[in-house]
């Protein structure tokens, strides 16, 4: 087994979102391509905002992605007791202090920073105090003074800060709770973390982590920042853009793998392909290949996608899903045609599989009234003969396969002198209601012969 040890670390703050699903995913196929570790991390710390309905979300999406991890969820919140013990630790060895400084006082130094020209940064008031007033304090890393922190981003390339640029961050709150910066060195020195794959908006705390790995006598991982998720108007990717949780696109009738294949794409490429399976990325992905300049999201490529997956897809697998979502609207299956055949007829023609079951509703429940206008053209009186020849015909047929219902409609033509362009339109509203479906020849094969012939029965009768 690889010595690598990659993580993914999301907040239980809301679901999980395009872009912690990318990043879930490059750490996913990264390990799993060379062997290695992946870590899921839960970093609950913030208390107010995290919920176990979020987590149950997150965890919801990395399984439907198909993303799983070898160890974990690791929960910060039942860590309190580890991240305090290294708190201490800096203390005692000079690298961390206490900070008494009020909010008011701190708002006034960053106001007077601000109007001198400088970085609204701590001054290090209380960097070197010996007194300990009675007063809350939070506590304070104490960041080196001079020289500067650098690392080779494995994406990024070479990064490097120079140490004045960087302020005293707070480990711990006045309430002795630690902060995110802190406690993800902690967990990723801890949990063996060989190297950290998350978003290029971590940069500015990477710089500020090393000297933190450094004052623990940990080692230092390495890095690899990806780029962000823009919208199509290269804004930073959000509501307006559309859906931004995962999971909301598996409601709208997405397929996993059309989500996965379309994730992987948002900043990394393997030459001029585009069709991917789990497996062909688990074989080709590389950070050498992940470029620098963020992914541009776009609808229409996903959904093309999910089309794809879906004409390719197994109709037994599709039957299932498809039943779910019929199942959720409050059509019975149960005594209809077979799902997997109601499937075939549909493939070509859906993008989602909730289009799909919206296309599937005939099969199931027969059509109350007709479409006004197409009955108006295709269940008029003088459609009464090419009705009853019909059922006169696939009433005697044995053969209700796709051929067979075929050979059958050649007779009614042959007998009524009509093209099919006469008689099918009139079958297919009098089957479904209106005047789109899959081939008729397929809607009469699935439907059965019971189904068929009720349904041209009744539309028998509506002519009066």
């Amino acid at each position: 087994m690889s010595e690598l040890r990659v993580r993914f670390a999301p907040s239980p703050t809301g679901y999980l979102h395009i872009g912690g699903a990318r990043t879930a995913l490059f750490n996913y196929l990264l390990a799993r391509k060379e062997g290695g570790v992946f870590v899921l991390r839960i970093e609950d710390t913030d208390v107010e905002r995290s919920t176990q309905e979020s987590v149950d979300a997150i965890l919801q999406a990395m399984d439907w992605l198909g993303l799983s991890y070898d160890e974990g969820p690791f929960y910060q919140s039942e860590r309190y007791g580890l991240y305090k013990s290294k708190v201490a630790e800096l203390l005692e060895k000079g690298h961390a202090y206490r900070c008494y400084c009020t909010p008011e006082e701190l708002d006034a130094k960053r106001k007077a920073a601000i109007q001198s020209g400088g970085k609204p940064r701590y001054d290090g008031t209380c960097r070197n105090r010996a007194d300990q007033p009675d007063t809350p304090f939070v506590i304070r890393f104490k960041t080196p003074c001079d020289g500067t922190t650098a690392f080779v981003d494995r994406i990024k390339g070479a990064i490097s800060v120079e140490n004045t640029e960087l302020d005293d961050l707070i480990i711990q709150r006045t309430d002795g709770n630690p902060t995110y910066n802190f406690v993800v060195v902690v967990d990723d020195a801890e949990m063996g973390i060989t190297l950290v794959i998350r978003g290029d908006d971590h940069v500015n705390n990477t710089v500020r982590q090393i000297p933190m790995y450094q004052a623990l006598g940990y080692e230092v991982p390495e890095f690899a920042h990806v780029p962000m998720i823009l919208g199509a108007d290269k804004k930073r990717l959000s509501k307006r853009h559309g859906a931004t949780s995962v999971m909301a696109y598996r409601e709208m009738g997405y397929l996993p793998e059309a989500m996965v294949n379309y994730l992987v794409r948002l900043g990394w490429s393997c030459g001029d392909e585009e069709i991917f399976s789990m497996n062909d990325l688990i074989e080709k992905f590389s950070l050498e290949n992940v470029g620098r300049s963020a992914g541009v999201f776009n609808p229409d490529k996903l959904l093309w996608l999910n089309e794809h997956y879906i004409k390719t897809g197994d109709p037994e697998r599709l039957a299932v899903l498809v039943t779910e979502i019929l199942a959720g609207q409050g059509v019975d299956t149960a005594l209809g045609p077979d799902m997997p055949a109601v499937v075939k007829t549909l493939q070509d023609r859906a993008k989602t599989l909730v289009e799909m079951a919206e296309g599937a509703h005939f099969y199931f429940e027969a059509p109350d009234t007709y479409d006004e206008q197409a009955a108006a053209k295709f269940l008029a009186s003088d459609k009464r003969d090419v009705i009853e020849l019909t059922i006169k015909h696939l009433t005697g047929l044995a053969d209700y396969s796709h051929d067979g219902v075929e050979t059958a409609f050649k007779a009614v033509m042959e007998e009524s002198g009509l093209k099919f362009g006469k008689i099918g339109p009139t079958v297919r509203v009098a089957l479904v209601g209106g005047t789109v479906s899959p081939s008729i020849y397929d809607v009469v094969a699935v439907l059965g012969k019971d189904a068929v012939l009720t349904r041209l029965q009744k539309a028998l009768a509506s002519l009066g």
